[in-house]
């Protein structure tokens, strides 16, 4: 019975049983020898889709590499993380090609065409290949409101994504067809959120 074992007794059954399961880790990472370009998709109804991927763009950061940012939906009005990462210089490209929700501009064609413009934006830098992580912020809300033809963006990011980058897709209601050809697809469940009590959006936790 574990409750009848030694303090000295209980350390060697743990460290036997922590052998092994490195031992069958270890078997299991050196199965594991592709490295690729990934396309990542956040989506959800939870908070944090856009704040997951900006901890991407700050680990790549890390490491040296260049990322690109393109915001699909957000304005030009002041982030926190737009602040941090003008301090990165020439590492960063931030693209906001947003005008602000729908509900803001209240014009569909203007949004049309702001979609369409992040969208040639977004290829052009994904293309180049000079940036090792793009982060395409809020496209699944452009597709979902059907700005952007899904099927264009589908076979651009499937067909001529270059092979070395990372490209991470956030917004709620991802569109099934972007699922399907995404590496890795996360999706933030809401639990709580304080909107719903009345607190308003705070520097430094939604923007």
């Amino acid at each position: 019975m574990k409750e009848d074992m030694t303090e000295a007794e209980l350390d060697e059954r743990h460290a036997e049983k922590m052998r092994k399961k490195k031992a069958a880790r270890d078997k299991i990472l050196a199965t594991k020898t592709i490295e690729k370009g990934l396309l990542i998709v956040h989506t959800g109804k939870g908070k944090g889709k856009s704040t997951a991927a900006f901890g991407m763009i700050f680990r790549m950061l890390g490491h040296g590499e260049k990322v690109a940012i393109i915001q699909f939906v957000k304005g030009k009005w002041q982030t926190g993380e737009r602040v941090a990462l003008k301090k990165f210089g020439d590492l960063v490209s931030i693209n906001t090609m947003g005008e602000g929700f729908t509900w803001e501009t209240q014009d569909r064609q203007r949004d049309l065409a702001a979609a369409r413009a992040a969208w040639e934006r977004a290829k052009a830098i994904i293309a180049a290949g000079e940036h090792r992580l793009v982060l395409l912020d809020e496209l699944n809300i452009v597709l979902r409101y059907d700005y952007l033809p899904i099927a264009e963006i589908v076979a651009f990011l499937r067909d001529e994504k270059p092979a070395n980058v990372h490209v991470v897709v956030t917004g709620r209601n991802a569109r099934d067809e972007l699922i399907e050809i995404a590496d890795l697809v996360t999706e933030m469940e809401m639990i709580k959120h304080p909107f719903r009590s009345g607190v308003k959006a705070q520097p430094g936790i939604e923007f």
